[in-house]
């Protein structure tokens, strides 16, 4: 699966530009299904995951013009399918956004377990409620693969003559979860409120593109939305958003390596909790909203903030507009290079955290509480070490702890941050990093 090799301590300077939002783009490819006219995307992320998401929907009979400078089109005229292909499915989770515009396309859905991230239980109850409640029947097949593995099949079923609105209230405010309550209400006969929904960026950039479509949708922003539903979807081009979670990465690399960075290309409406909390820790973000620009400034004194009284500071992740539970990974990272002692609590999911044991090898001060919980003591002095990346987030954070440390580092499975940074590592070089990527057959090692 191919590794990085490291070489840490290298400071770096220049500018680099936030590509696309993965999160909008995985959820606005699946809603492209709902009409048959042409669908242009820009700004789009050439990423693993977002190359997966436009996979499943070719083999599904859509016609893909692959990404191109960040562009891409789809065209869903001759859709031909109503099951998603196993293997690829299995791989990501927004593979399971497609069983809303499947169903109102189709009328049929017929979806697999799908895969992504191993940062803990991630249900699906909140779909399926979804679907219910906008009338469709769903069975339930579990059957022993050739491995002996269970596979899990859903199939899905829109009523005679269609999806009906409903007054919806999800159990979590789960975003995958909402963006599917989105884009099946979209396609569904009558008005839809979804109470309790997500309202992240990357769900009002959902928003956007069907309202581009001619989907009337009320309360954007909010946690109460109310969709009118569409008999007819018009062809559309729509620019996917700034993806804040890189951003906020990119703001962690220069803290934690004491690099000189300007990064392009923000989103400034969807930085404030980020840069609040690295300010928490020693690290000033200085924002230019008109330029759409962020400065971290090289060399800065980072020292973690007590609280009143001098109480150690707990930061914690919440939905928006809190601090994104996808930024945890990198942001521990960062606190590992700050004086001073604080608690990281990821109330999200219970595997997040787990990847500390790479860092407490690198020489890191970390006291893993328990699955949501660790305390952090800096400044550590970090040295190189050989890893494998287990998730994207993760990857991420290590590769950052890679370059802030001593010596050289190895990172294996190197896949799992190309799914979610795009070319990365060519980026990070054009601004004096060291990395070299391998496509060895074996895991590496430092020598």
């Amino acid at each position: 699966m191919g590794a990085f090799i490291v070489e840490g301590g290298v400071k770096l300077s220049g500018t680099i530009s936030v590509t696309g939002n993965k999160n909008e783009a995985l959820p606005v490819i699946a809603a492209a299904l709902l009409t048959d006219k042409p669908v242009r995307l820009t700004n789009v992320p050439d990423i693993g995951d977002v190359r997966s998401m436009l996979e499943i929907a070719s083999q599904l009979g859509v016609r893909i013009a692959q990404i191109n400078q960040n562009e891409c089109g789809i065209e869903a005229a001759s859709l031909s399918s109503s099951q998603l292909c196993g293997e690829l499915s299995n791989a990501i989770r927004a593979s399971v956004l497609f069983a809303s515009s499947l169903l109102v396309r189709t009328g049929k859905a017929v979806i697999t377990q799908p895969g992504g991230d191993h940062i803990g239980r991630r249900r699906l109850d909140t779909h399926f409620l979804v679907f219910k409640a906008l009338g469709a029947k769903l069975d339930v097949e579990r059957k022993v693969r050739s491995d002996v593995t269970w596979e899990t099949t859903y199939t899905l079923r829109a009523p005679k003559g269609g999806l009906k609105g409903a007054d919806i209230y999800l159990d979590e405010a789960s975003v995958t979860a909402t963006e599917n309550a989105l884009i099946a209400a979209a396609g569904a006969n009558g008005v839809t409120v979804i109470a309790n929904a997500a309202s992240e960026p990357h769900v009002q950039g959902l928003c956007r593109f069907l309202q581009t479509m001619g989907v009337e949708i009320e309360g954007v922003g909010s946690n109460l939305l109310k969709v009118h539903g569409c008999k007819s979807f018009s062809a559309v081009t729509h620019e996917i958003g700034s993806d804040f979670i890189e951003a906020g990465s990119f703001i962690g690399l220069a803290a934690a390596t004491g690099s000189d960075l300007l990064i392009d290309k923000i989103d400034p409406a969807a930085m404030r909790m980020i840069c609040y909390q690295f300010e928490r820790i020693g690290v000033v973000a200085n924002v230019n909203a008109e330029a759409r620009t962020i400065h971290v400034a090289a060399n800065q004194p980072m020292k973690i903030r007590k609280d009143l009284g001098g109480a150690i500071p707990r930061i914690e992740d919440s939905p928006w507009p809190g601090f994104p539970t996808d930024l945890m990974s990198i942001f521990l990272v960062c606190a590992t290079q700050s004086e001073g002692t604080c608690l990281i609590h990821e109330k999200m999911f219970e595997s997040r955290l787990f990847f500390v044991d790479k860092l407490i090898g690198m020489g890191a001060s970390i006291i893993l509480c328990d699955p949501h919980r660790a305390v952090i003591v800096g400044k550590s002095q970090l040295y190189g070490a050989t890893f494998s990346s287990p998730d994207i987030r993760a990857g991420m954070a290590l590769l950052i702890a890679s370059l802030a440390a001593e010596g050289k580092s190895v990172i294996n499975n190197i896949k799992q941050i190309d799914r979610g940074y795009q070319q990365i590592d060519t980026r990070l070089n054009a601004l004096g990093a060291k990395i070299t990527r391998t496509e060895a057959r074996r895991q590496e090692t430092v020598k």
